[in-house]
């Protein structure tokens, strides 16, 4: 089962695998260093948020409970796992480590932030959060290809 969720799907050329990375590359680029930094405690978060290590920003909690239903009853667990996946899945993303649960953890992140905090201002405000959202799909599904963490891991457990 773990094996699975290491092992990528690979294409039959170095190069379309390349081609798949970038896009995993630039989400969780993104994802950490702007999603997830402002609202969630890493080394490079902005300074003048005043965010320890794995803190949820103060005014995530209150964003997050105006999604009414059971984000309101627990919305500092819902916070700190949107803010968590947003900025540590990000890395991890980046990097092709454990891809696969990441994606997962990010698509669901996404699919409440498009529908949940952005539907009511438009399309236009949902299109960041659902181009994250289908880009997690496709990953969720392919796993990190040939230029991922998760692809040398694979290799180191079939020998």
């Amino acid at each position: 089962m773990i094996k699975r969720i290491f092992t990528p799907i690979q294409m039959p050329f170095w190069w379309q695998d390349l081609m798949f990375a970038v896009p995993r590359i630039v989400c969780g680029y993104l994802l950490t260093s702007d999603f997830g930094a402002a609202k969630f405690g890493l080394p490079w978060s902005p300074a003048d948020n005043n965010l320890k290590f794995f803190e949820v920003a103060f005014w995530f909690p209150n964003d997050v409970a105006e999604y009414g239903g059971i984000f309101a009853m627990f919305p500092a667990f819902f916070a700190w796992m949107g803010a968590f996946s947003e900025a540590v899945g990000g890395i991890f993303l980046l990097l092709g480590l454990l891809t696969r649960p990441f994606a997962v953890l990010i698509f669901i992140t996404m699919f409440v932030a498009a529908f949940f905090q952005q539907m009511n201002q438009g399309v236009w405000n949902m299109l960041p959060a659902m181009g994250m959202m289908w880009v997690s799909l496709f990953y969720s599904i392919l796993g990190s290809g040939r230029f991922g963490l998760d692809y040398i891991i694979a290799k180191k457990m079939i020998r």
